[in-house]
Parts: structure tokens; sequence; C-alpha cells
């Protein structure tokens, strides 16, 4: 139970450097990493919405894919759980 737990932290996690980077994004619009915190956030979140862009093109200026990607490491999240604690 504690991997479970561990493994449910880490998505929870991966869902907010999703969201700062996004808030970020609204702050400083330079899509290249400057400084040591953005380089870190985006090397954090880029393996998972790189991949995504490749299905979901951006629609005008806006980039879906990290609402996507917020959303399927919900699913997942919550698939563990139910898989680890068996049915409600």
């Amino acid at each position: 139970m504690p991997l479970i737990e561990m493994m449910g932290v880490l998505l929870q996690a991966l869902q907010i450097a999703i969201l700062i980077r996004v808030l970020y994004s609204w702050v400083d619009p330079n899509p290249y990493p400057t400084n040591t915190f953005k380089r870190l956030l985006w090397a954090v979140t880029d393996p998972l919405l790189n991949p995504l862009r490749r299905f979901i093109p951006p629609m005008g200026m806006i980039d879906f894919t990290p609402l996507v990607a917020i959303v399927l490491l919900s699913v997942v999240q919550r698939v563990l759980f139910q898989t680890a604690t068996g049915p409600f």
C-alpha cells in the first residue's frame, strides 16, 4: 500500500507541476526556459506533454495539452487506487 500512496503523490505532484507551468506561461510567455526554476519545471513536464502534442494540435493560440494531461493523470490515479483498494 505505501507504494500505491507514493505513486498517487507522484501523480498529484505532476498535476500540480503542469498547473504551475500553465500559470507560469501566462506570466512569462517565452517558450524557452530562461532560469533554473523554469528549466526544472519544463524538464519535469515535457516528457508528459510533448508526446501528447503530437496528437493534440493547438487551437489558435490555446494549447489544450496540459488540460488533457491533467485529466489523464487523474484517470490513472483513480484506476491505480481502485485497483489497489478493490471496487467500491
